[in-house]
């Protein structure tokens, strides 16, 4: 009984929180934020400067959707639906702005 407790428990957790992993370059950070309240998007880019070390410059952030699809991050609202629909894992990709596409492995991906 016990252990259909921690089952059902680990699946509201899961429902409460969607892990996050964050790439510039060649370095990765993980940490979580609340599915149902991520907050700003202003706020998560400050944490993806601070996690990442990154002073004195402006970066693109993107996601890698549930099709595989990047698409951009940079208001409230593409920032909340990334959070909402991430399965178990938002796939987060950090790229400095003013960087040709064609330089980089990042192509962003807007919906019109």
């Amino acid at each position: 009984m016990n252990r259909s407790l921690s089952k059902s428990q680990s699946s509201l957790q899961y429902r409460a929180t969607v892990e996050v992993k964050s790439k510039y370059g060649a370095e990765f950070r993980r940490f979580s934020l609340n599915r149902s309240n991520p907050g700003e998007f202003q706020d998560f880019y400050k944490l993806i400067l601070r996690l990442h070390r990154l002073t004195s410059i402006d970066v693109i952030i993107g996601y890698a959707d549930i099709q595989g699809e990047l698409l951009p991050i940079n208001n409230d609202g593409n920032f909340c639906k990334a959070v909402s629909t991430a399965p178990t894992l938002l796939r987060i990709f950090i790229q400095r702005q003013g960087i040709h596409p064609e330089q980089t492995s990042l192509h962003l991906v807007v919906q019109g």
